[in-house]
Formats: C-alpha cells, sequence, structure tokens
C-alpha cells in the first residue's frame, strides 16, 4: 500500500481558495433566506464582523502602523462597501439571488474601465471588445427574467459598479496597509454610515428592529462564516497563486450562487431559458477574459 502523499502547498491554495468561493456563493443564498430588510441585513453583516476583529490583536497591530491619512481613505472605502452590499441584497430582495449573482459578473468588466481612471492604468481597447460580448448575454438575461423582477436587475447593476469601483481602491491603497486592519477599518466604517443615514431612508424603523432568533443565527453565519473566514483563508491561499488562478477561481462565485440558489431555493420556476442562456454567456465571458489577457501578455 502506497503511503498517502501530502499535498503540494499549490494544490492545498486551490483547494482554500475554492472552498472560499463556495462560501461566498452562499451569501446570496443566506440573503434571500434572511427576512430583514437590505439596510438592517448589511450594518449588521458589517458590524458583526468589524465587532469580531476587535478581538484580534493582529487588526490592533496594523491600526497602530496605519497612518491617519491612510485610515481616512480606507474608511470612504468602507462606505462604497455598505453600498454595494445595500444594493446586492436590494437585488435580492427586488428579485432573487439567482438575478443579482448573475448582475455582479458584469463586475470584472466595469473594472476594465473604472480601474484605469482610478488607478492610472492604461486603458486597454481590447478589453472594450471583449466587454461588448456581454451584450447578448445582459439582453438574454432581462427577456428571461419576469417584469416584476427586473428592478432587481438594475439595482444588481449599480452593486456591480460599486464593486468595481471599492475593488479598485482597494487594489491600489491595500499594499500600504494590513488585511486584518483595512478590513477592521472599512467593515467599522461602513456600519457606522448606514447607521447615520437610516433615519433618512425608508423604513426607518427597520434599523431598530431586533433580528428574529432564525435571522440571527443566519446573521452570524454570514458575517463570520461566509465574510470573515473565507477572508482569513484567501489571503492564505494567494500566497501560493498566481493573480491569474485567483482571479478565475473567484469568477466562480455566481455560477455557485445560482447553482446553489437552485437546489436549495429552487429559483428555476421562477425564471425560463433565456435568462440561464444568457447568464452562460456573460460567464463564458467572464472566463474567457483573463484567459486572452493571459495569452495577449505571452
Amino acid at each position: 500500500m502506497r503511503p498517502v502523499t501530502a499535498l503540494s502547498p499549490t494544490t492545498r491554495a486551490r483547494l482554500q481558495i475554492h472552498f472560499c468561493v463556495v462560501l461566498w456563493g452562499f451569501t446570496a443564498i443566506l440573503g434571500k433566506l434572511i427576512t430583514l430588510q437590505a439596510l438592517p441585513l448589511v450594518w449588521w453583516r458589517m458590524t458583526l464582523v468589524a465587532g469580531a476583529l476587535l478581538l484580534v490583536k493582529g487588526f490592533w497591530r496594523g491600526l497602530a502602523r496605519t497612518p491617519a491619512r491612510l485610515r481616512a481613505t480606507f474608511a470612504g472605502i468602507g462606505v462604497i462597501v455598505s453600498l454595494h452590499w445595500l444594493t446586492f441584497y436590494g437585488a435580492i430582495k427586488l428579485s432573487n439571488a439567482s438575478v443579482a449573482a448573475t448582475c455582479i459578473a458584469f463586475a470584472p468588466f466595469l473594472i476594465s474601465f473604472v480601474e484605469p481612471l482610478l488607478t492610472s492604468r492604461r486603458f486597454n481597447p481590447r478589453e472594450l471588445l471583449v466587454g461588448l460580448a456581454v451584450v447578448p448575454g445582459v439582453a438574454l438575461v432581462v427577456g428571461g427574467t419576469p417584469v416584476g423582477m427586473r428592478p432587481g436587475i438594475a439595482v444588481g447593476a449599480l452593486s456591480a459598479l460599486l464593486v468595481a469601483v471599492f475593488a479598485s481602491l482597494n487594489k491600489r491603497y491595500i499594499e500600504h496597509g494590513e488585511a486584518l486592519s483595512i478590513t477592521g477599518i472599512e467593515m467599522g466604517s461602513g456600519a457606522l454610515f448606514l447607521a447615520a443615514v437610516s433615519p433618512f431612508l425608508p423604513p426607518m424603523e427597520g434599523m431598530l428592529e431586533l433580528p428574529s432568533r432564525q435571522d440571527a443565527l443566519l446573521l452570524v453565519v454570514l458575517a463570520l462564516g461566509c465574510t470573515l473566514l473565507p477572508f482569513a483563508l484567501s489571503l492564505v491561499a494567494q500566497r501560493h497563486l498566481s493573480a491569474f488562478a485567483a482571479t478565475l477561481a473567484v469568477n466562480l462565485e455566481p455560477v455557485y450562487a445560482i447553482l446553489l440558489a437552485i437546489v436549495l431555493l429552487g429559483e428555476q420556476r421562477e425564471l425560463d431559458a433565456s435568462f440561464y442562456a444568457g447568464g452562460a454567456i456573460i460567464l463564458a465571458t467572464v472566463f474567457a477574459h483573463p484567459l486572452l489577457a493571459r495569452r495577449i501578455a505571452r
């Protein structure tokens, strides 16, 4: 009998990053199952993550090393993250998890346009051509979605744009800080921002409503199991993976979310075949983009 061979660091990292992506895929499912409105849902998620990080020594060490100006920058990015999650869960409430996850698949192409504006990176016209390939998929997704759910598509597209903005800003500044401290600052500032604006947003009583026992349990799973845990594990995995391999794995998140929505929520009964055909085109383009970029770089 042959001895069991230990996994190589790269293989272990690939398994870890895919495990993280599966956990991230559950965020859309949990957003559908939690009965709270989008605003209190996001506030509780960010507050629980920030509160957990307050108990971690690494957060405080990183915070002490972060200049005040950089703290303010990350706090501003945290506000954008809170708006992204607010619109993402708003899209879920207005439509369903599959629609919201498909909209987030637009983010890689929006980053192609937003990142050059925010990071002074040269614009690549080839990325525009790849982005145009998404248009037929978008048309099929809209056509395959019931009319009553189409506001969710608009809100989901806005959520994808916010992803492009905060991801580009994080990429620009993250090397100047430590991951745990950055996460704590962004989660804390996002929670404070939502608490500050909640009196001016309907429904005002939503922030004051305590979650039910079931919602509270789901919120803990969402914050710790689907946010903090995969974040920390992905940092470990990315030490042994190329940026291309990590990006390709993360692009699977909408796929996992849609499959989980079909299995756990039966959402295939709410959407017709053209929606899934459009989603397949969008996701195929998502995967084609890094492959083409790698070939061009060679």
